[in-house]
């Protein structure tokens, strides 16, 4: 099919099908009208832009070469896939990216038939394509599986378990490794882009599938010695023993923007019948967009941003964000304390420890997409003496969960947990919401676990576990800037298991943890106009429980309402235990307990995932009232 040159040719295509009808030479001009389309859907909406921009040209080509969505098409995080949605039929929509009720950031198997598989985190993609691509085999049915992974999430471990089991799928399971950041690869040129094309050819790759079975029939010695020659030549020209190692067949590294390289060698791979194959290719994040070329994180995430110019629209200034004042605190105490180290998983910036990075460099360690590893390294740090202090985001620690309990909740290591991104997140929504931390580690035996009111409280929280040497301890604070309270010259050491009393009443006890304190404030005004004496509680702590604060509101008022903003299981359950325990409940107390609903919410502004989770202040004193008259008509019909 030949367009019109008057058309756009991305008006032309809906879906790949209408994709795979162009001639090759047009897929080049296909490219540019999607990296501009891109540009300016996510100028509009805010969004990941370098990671889509740098596979532009690798999406027309997988998408032209491979028959999806019969051939499963999975990208690991999902980040970078904003051209493959637009290139699968949501065009009309991606203007809506990360907006509430609009496509989603990630991929995700409810939005599209070509996204077979939901992702968000790292590191998933070739497991799931093993699973695809055995499933097919198993079954009897045609179809590849195709897994996009960046360099960074081969940091993790998870990708060379799948990677050690991926022999089984044979030529059905194809692995794409982007390299845009970590320089695997030498520069990329003609010679190694011939190479590439060589390499992936039926006849090569069958030369080499033939010569491997009659390796094994040859001498021990001679086989050794044909096979390290083998070896060393291939690696000389292209490297890829690591992969050859794991049982796949190595192509690359190629030019990922260069389509007259990506297709020919995607289609020998797709027509080969031996595998499965990793095919190496070199992008450029945030390629075709100066603005991003040029940036030091090449606008791997932004505002909504003028294309022009690709100056963000930045709202105005407002209080610190809570990951500054963390990173900020926990440098200047590690001033004075040189047994504080600080560990992230790939994320220095996103939790404030780039600060410390720099005034700290030997005592920083990010160890990449490696949650599980940076926490058994943090206990064992912690064992030898030193003061480790994990900062990952709550959705991410869910990937360490074993490692919490077994090295360090087991051994009782005073490992420090700063937990990011702590309740509902936004615009990332429920792949990234900070909704379980505290359920799944306040039951574990040993654990201190504190919940940030406000930016001041997270200085004295920092500073709290900082001192605490006798067991983990862990503090959540969420997403953004803070309420605007001053920061304290000197922190305070808080008294473990205790809360505060914020404002005090006699009638109604709104218990809070966490940033829920302002709507319970609020709460607490419209009460005392309706004439209901209102006391607020900061807990502070999940666990242990400040039992002699509770058990005090528990005799001395009529309702009581804890609030959090977490998932069932964390504080309010925890409470309702203590009044189960000592039998503090009786006919004229009532408590309720607030907390996140029982689903996973999706991407919203974070205002409005609160209202839609009803936890602020109005939902609050809705709670209390219906509470109250079904106090009054327990009451009545007891008098009766």
């Amino acid at each position: 099919m030949s367009a019109n040159p008057a058309t756009p040719l991305l008006d032309t295509i809906d879906t790949p099908t209408d994709l795979r009808k162009l001639p090759p030479g047009q897929l080049r001009a296909l490219a540019d009208e999607l990296r501009q389309e891109m540009i300016s859907a996510v100028g509009t909406t805010g969004g990941h832009l370098g990671s889509g921009l740098g596979v532009v040209e690798l999406t027309v080509a997988i998408h032209y070469v491979f028959d999806t969505p019969g051939d499963r098409l999975i990208w690991d995080v999902g980040h970078q896939a904003y051209p493959h949605k637009i290139l699968t039929g949501r065009r009309n929509r991606i203007r809506t990216l990360r907006q509430g009720g609009g496509l989603s950031g990630f991929t995700k198997r409810s939005e599209s038939e070509y996204d077979p598989f939901g992702a968000a985190h790292s590191s998933t993609s070739i497991s799931a394509a093993l699973g695809f691509a055995v499933a097919n085999k198993l079954s009897d049915r045609p179809g590849r599986a195709i897994a996009v992974i960046g360099d960074g999430a081969m940091s993790a471990g998870m990708a060379y378990e799948a990677m050690n089991n991926a022999e089984q799928a044979g030529n059905r399971l194809v692995v794409i490794l982007n390299d845009n950041d970590m320089s695997i690869a030498p520069p990329v040129g003609g010679l190694s882009g011939y190479l590439a094309r060589l390499a992936s050819s039926r006849e090569y790759l069958g030369l080499r599938h033939f010569a491997k079975k009659a390796l094994g029939k040859i001498s021990r010695r001679a086989h050794d010695a044909a096979e390290k020659a083998e070896e060393f030549a291939r690696g000389m020209a292209m490297g890829g023993t690591l992969f050859e190692e794991l049982g796949f067949y190595y192509i690359g590294p190629i030019d990922g923007h260069n389509i007259d390289q990506l297709v020919p060698v995607l289609e020998n791979v797709r027509d080969a019948g031996v595998g499965p194959c990793l095919v190496h290719v070199v992008t450029q994040k945030g390629k075709g967009y100066a603005p991003a070329e040029n940036s030091a994180d090449k606008y791997h995430g932004v505002q909504k941003f003028d294309v022009i110019t690709g100056q963000q629209v930045k709202g105005a200034a407002g209080p610190p964000a809570y990951q500054n004042v963390f990173g900020a605190q926990l440098t200047k105490e590690a001033e004075t304390d040189p047994l504080i180290c600080a560990i992230t998983a790939a994320m220095p910036s996103g939790t404030g420890l780039d600060k410390f990075a720099a005034a700290h460099p030997e005592r920083f360690f990010d160890v990449g997409i490696a949650e599980q590893h940076g926490v058994t390294f943090a206990a064992g740090l912690a064992a030898q003496g030193m003061r480790p202090f994990c900062a990952i985001y709550s959705t991410f620690l869910q990937r360490a969960y074993d490692q919490v309990v077994h090295d360090v909740a087991i051994q009782n290591l005073p490992v420090r947990f700063a937990i990011d991104r702590a309740g509902l997140v936004g615009a990332d929504g429920a792949t990234h919401a900070g909704s379980f931390d505290v359920t799944y580690l306040a039951t574990l035996p040993n654990f201190v676990v504190m919940a940030a009111a406000d930016e001041a409280e997270l200085v004295h929280m920092t500073h709290t576990a900082v001192l605490h040497d006798s067991g983990p301890i862990a503090f959540r604070y969420p997403r953004g800037n803070g309420t605007g309270v001053a920061l304290p010259d000197v922190p305070q050491r808080l008294e473990i298991g205790k809360g505060r009393v914020v404002r005090e009443g006699t009638k109604i006890a709104l218990l809070s943890l966490g940033t829920r304190l302002g709507e319970a404030l609020k709460a607490a005004d419209q009460l005392e106009a309706r004439g209901l004496s209102t006391t607020v509680a900061d807990l502070r702590f999940a666990k242990p429980l400040d039992t002699e604060l509770i058990r005090r509101l528990m005799t001395t008022h009529e309702v009581i309402v804890t609030v959090e903003e977490g998932s069932i299981g964390g504080l309010g359950a925890h409470v309702l235990t203590l009044a189960s325990d000592e039998g503090l409940v009786d006919a004229g107390l009532k408590i309720r307990t607030m907390r996140l609903p029982d689903l996973f919410q999706d991407h919203d502004a974070p205002d409005k995932q609160y209202d839609a989770a009803g936890l602020n202040a109005p939902q609050i004193v809705d709670t209390v009232l219906k509470a109250l008259r079904h106090n009054s008509a327990g009451v009545e019909e007891a008098r009766a």
